[in-house]
């Protein structure tokens, strides 16, 4: 990865392309900071650590957290491309959009901008609702005798809906640069900011004479260290099924008799179904933290549903694995892949076209898909569970490296680093030509 960099700044055009994108993810950073009128200054001390709403700042990069004007950061977006992905399931007409080329993908990724503000102002309202009965909301902004908070709630939920637009805008202009998923990189800066501060915290508290810090540091990137190495090597493992072409004659040209393969990852569908799942057992959580937070249900909840509890992981692991075989459904359809294999005059070595070669693709899919499931499973809930036991003195670094944050640096790093040998295998290439 670090040689592909260092090639892709010797070319001008790449590099362009790289520091244009920095300086979006600076600005993307700079809004995180950016401080929203109306939201009293004393949040900023009393923080969110400890409540659903930190994890949600996790994301953003700490922007929750300060009351900032990216406040939501691309969540909003990230739950709408989900529930498009699954309407276009169960829609005909979006499924007959998604089939229709670029035309098709316009008119798909308008929709989701759509649904994309609606989820936006709905979230917001949320928030502002949970900031103003905590006492968050400034209400005298605009003098010592006023007292216009429902005024000043709607201004706040207005800016917030705009930076989810603005952060939109942003991810969509990276990603027209082709060296990386916009979106995905904005989520990927917030995660590592939110290290960062963690990071910092602890050795703040290593300076201040805590010399226990320093060996929970070293032994917490050890295993930081070995969790990532697994999730490469899963996230990069693949089963190779090879597809065997018949020569046939086409005129005097002669076509066909190659040898290749279909892969098939074994993590194929990514972070997919942990958000899934986390965003299911959470949102009991998420309304009891924003409407009734000193209610005795909240409190019951917590202490047996809670994060943190033998149940919630078991519901968690149960929710990760059944979203795993429903998300595989979607991305993979052994009877195209087949129909398509035989169309083509290709086969799979010792089976039969037809049917035989669907049931052999979808064994192969539910296989793979059941080591993938629990590859996630155990990602999600037993670093979580080692950590809060080995590490409990250290909160902030728990939430800073979660399972869901590791999964989707990995991949994002992943994925840039396959863009950028994309583009300077494309200039190698044209050079070659001229």
């Amino acid at each position: 990865m670090f040689e592909t960099l260092k090639n892709a700044f010797k070319v001008k055009e790449i590099r362009r392309k790289i520091l244009i994108t920095l300086f979006l993810l600076l600005v993307y950073r700079f809004g995180c900071w950016l401080p929203i009128p109306g939201v009293s200054t004393e949040y900023y001390n009393e923080g969110m650590d400890d409540t659903i709403l930190g994890l949600m700042s996790a994301l953003s990069g700490g922007a929750l957290a300060n009351g900032a004007f990216l406040a939501l950061g691309i969540v909003p977006y990230i739950n709408a491309s989900i529930i498009m992905q699954l309407l276009g399931v169960a829609i005909p007409y979006l499924e007959r959009l998604s089939k229709q080329g670029e035309e098709g993908r316009r008119k798909l990724n308008q929709y989701t901008r759509y649904l994309t503000l609606i989820l936006a102002l709905a979230q917001s309202i949320g928030v502002v609702v949970g900031w103003a009965n905590s006492g968050w909301i400034n209400e005298k902004i605009f003098g010592a005798s006023a007292n216009l908070k429902w005024l000043i709630s709607t201004f706040v939920v207005i800016i917030m809906t705009a930076g989810v637009s603005f952060t939109m805008w942003l991810g969509e202009k990276i990603t027209e640069l082709n060296i990386g998923n916009g979106i995905s990189l904005l989520i990927f800066v917030g995660i590592l900011a939110t290290a960062a501060q963690s990071i910092q915290a602890t050795v703040i508290n290593i300076i201040n004479g805590d010399e226990q810090a320093i060996w929970f540091l070293i032994a917490f990137f050890i295993m930081i260290i070995a969790i990532f190495l697994f999730i490469v090597f899963i996230d990069l493992s693949e089963r190779r099924i090879p597809i065997q072409y018949a020569k046939q004659i086409k005129g005097r040209k002669m076509y066909g008799g190659q040898a290749t393969h279909i892969p098939i990852k074994v993590n194929a569908l990514g972070v997919m179904p942990i958000i899934f799942s986390s965003a299911i057992v959470t949102f009991p959580q998420i309304i009891f933290q924003l409407f009734a937070p000193e209610s005795s249900a909240y409190g019951w909840y917590m202490k047996y549903l809670g994060a943190g509890t033998w149940p919630y992981a078991l519901i968690t692991g149960l929710l990760i694995f059944g979203f795993s075989f429903f998300y595989a459904k979607i991305q993979f359809n052994p009877e195209d892949v087949s129909r398509n294999i035989q169309q083509y005059g290709g086969f799979i070595p010792g089976i039969r076209p037809g049917r035989p070669t669907t049931e052999y693709l979808a064994k192969i899919n539910n296989r793979l898909t059941f080591i993938g499931a629990v590859f996630l499973a155990f990602i999600a809930i037993v670093p979580s569970v080692i950590f809060a036991v080995v590490f409990k003195t250290e909160a902030q670094l728990i939430n800073a490296f979660s399972a869901t944050g590791m999964l989707i640096v990995v991949s994002v790093a992943l994925e840039f680093d396959k863009q950028l040998q994309g583009q300077l295998m494309m200039k190698h290439y044209k050079g070659f030509l001229k």
